[in-house]
């Protein structure tokens, strides 16, 4: 859905590799499939900690 309208890959790989041969503005735009995943993750690991945490206080 979002090819059409941005011109992104669906694959962070194919988005990684061209950006870092060529540098520049590619590679400054490229930040977001780094951080998104570890920011989605992190979000996960504290709503799993929320939702099952062991309140055996």
């Amino acid at each position: 859905m979002g090819i059409p309208l941005t011109g992104t890959s669906v694959n962070p790989a194919r988005s990684l590799s061209p950006a870092v041969f060529l540098g520049g503005e590619a590679l400054s735009q490229v930040w977001l499939f780094i951080a998104a995943p570890l920011v989605g993750a992190a979000i996960a690991a504290i709503v799993h900690r929320g939702w099952f945490s062991n309140d055996e206080d």
